[in-house]
């Protein structure tokens, strides 16, 4: 397949609407049990779910297709610290330059430590800070940010893959190491998850770093064994197949990593008219994801809207600062990669 040539831009921006979604629901203080994703799988999905899984499931695979094109590992990290960081300390700046102006009435905000303690601490992604006092106080939910919590588990995830770097010459040998890994994250997950979801390691929580680290794994186990020259509309079809059983009888927790990555994977490398060529827009996901969890609270926090409101106009408004932030900042941040 040809370079480029996938539906994966088009994924990603799909997936950065879908936690958009699902954020609507818990900001504007309306239960997520309300969401119609939910309510038609008997909450075994929402829309944040499917999103979030889907990053990490193609995360996983192009992760791992970088790291065995990387030179060594320092042109390795120096690829990924250029994709996260740079639009990340942008919306912080963004967000710091906001906050006084949302804060409480007479709150003497340049008195506060935790406003000069909120750019650096997420700047290390283990010292997250969700919130400032005196700010969003009277929102449902106080964080500031609440999407910026899985770059930990992503960054993480990046270190991790970056051990499989001494075996590149054994690719066979890499498959059977990420199949051993991606065994050991299904029993734990499907048979020990409730002695293990609530421990942490750098911030870390179990159940999460289980979870999402199970989609990136069997995502670049399949980029091992080359999936993109196994792909085929019959792949899709019965993984489709079996994806709907599952939700029908209520098994989708346990067969989910396993069968969803396929069916991803599957949508993105199977070209599709205009689905395949929307990255010439720019890939607006990130930006999206880091910056609608701000534009809601501030929605919010000014207009109290309801739902479908807060939804449509979060959208909108979103989508406009992710071309932004890709096009004045995450592009031209990418563009030094090849720089000495």
């Amino acid at each position: 397949m040809k370079a480029n040539v996938n539906n994966f831009d088009f994924l990603r921006f799909l997936f950065a609407l879908f936690v958009v979604i699902t954020h609507s629901y818990a900001l504007s203080g309306t239960p997520e049990s309300a969401e119609w994703m939910w309510q038609i799988t008997a909450g075994q999905l929402s829309f944040s779910q499917i999103g979030l899984s889907g990053f990490f499931v193609i995360s996983g695979y192009f992760i791992f297709m970088s790291l065995q094109r990387a030179s060594s590992l320092k042109v390795y990290f120096k690829n990924r610290i250029l994709r996260i960081f740079p639009g990340l300390l942008g919306v912080l700046c963004v967000t710091l330059l906001l906050i006084p102006f949302l804060y409480v009435k007479g709150f003497m905000i340049f008195t506060q430590w935790d406003y000069y303690t909120y750019v650096p601490r997420n700047m290390t992604l283990y010292g997250f800070q969700s919130t400032v006092k005196g700010v969003f106080d009277t929102n449902s939910y106080h964080a500031i940010n609440g999407s910026l919590w899985t770059i930990q588990y992503e960054f993480s995830l990046y270190v991790l893959i970056a051990l499989l770097f001494c075996f590149r010459a054994h690719q066979k040998l890499i498959s059977v190491i990420l199949a051993v890994v991606m065994v050991l994250l299904y029993v734990v997950y499907n048979f020990f998850i409730e002695r293990v979801a609530g421990m942490q390691l750098l911030y870390l929580q179990g159940y999460h770093f289980l979870n999402l680290g199970s989609f990136f794994v069997m995502g670049s186990l399949l980029a091992s064994i080359q999936f993109e020259k196994k792909v085929s509309v019959a792949i899709l079809f019965i993984s489709v197949v079996i994806l709907f059983l599952a939700l029908y009888f209520e098994i989708y927790s346990t067969v989910k990593h396993i069968v969803f990555p396929v069916v991803v994977l599957s949508l993105g490398f199977i070209p599709l008219r205009f689905f395949s060529t929307f990255g010439k827009y720019g890939d607006l996901s990130y930006g999206i994801y880091i910056y609608s969890f701000p534009v809601q609270q501030v929605l919010v926090h000014l207009f109290k809207p309801k739902v479908y409101s807060l939804m449509t106009f979060s959208l909108l408004i979103s989508i406009i600062l992710g071309f932004l932030s890709w096009h004045c900042i995450e592009k031209k941040a990418l563009e030094l990669k090849n720089k000495y």
